[in-house]
C-alpha cells in the first residue's frame, strides 16, 4: 500500500506519472520475456526430454536403493526371528 503523497506542483505529479508509466512498461516487458521463456520450455521436444530424463533418473535411483532397502528389511527380519 502506498503512502498518501502531497504534491506541491504539477511538475511533481508529472514526474511521478512518468515513473509509474516506465515501471508499468518494464513490468510488461518482464512478463513478455517470462511468457517467451515458458513457451520455449514447453516445446514438445523439451517435454519429452524431461520426461525421459525423469524416468531414467527414477529407474537408476530404484536400482540403487532397492538393494539397500532389501538389506535393511533383511536385517530387521533377522533381528526379530
Amino acid at each position: 500500500m502506498r503512502k498518501k503523497k502531497n504534491y506541491s506542483n504539477f511538475e511533481e505529479i508529472d514526474k511521478d506519472l512518468r515513473i509509474l508509466r516506465l515501471q508499468s512498461e518494464i513490468t510488461k516487458e518482464e512478463l513478455k520475456l517470462s511468457l517467451h521463456d515458458t513457451k520455449e520450455e514447453l516445446t514438445p521436444s523439451k517435454l519429452v526430454t524431461g520426461i525421459v530424463g525423469g524416468v531414467a533418473t527414477s529407474a537408476l535411483l530404484l536400482k540403487l536403493v532397492t538393494p539397500l532397502i532389501s538389506f535393511g528389511i533383511g536385517k530387521l527380519l533377522n533381528k526379530y526371528r
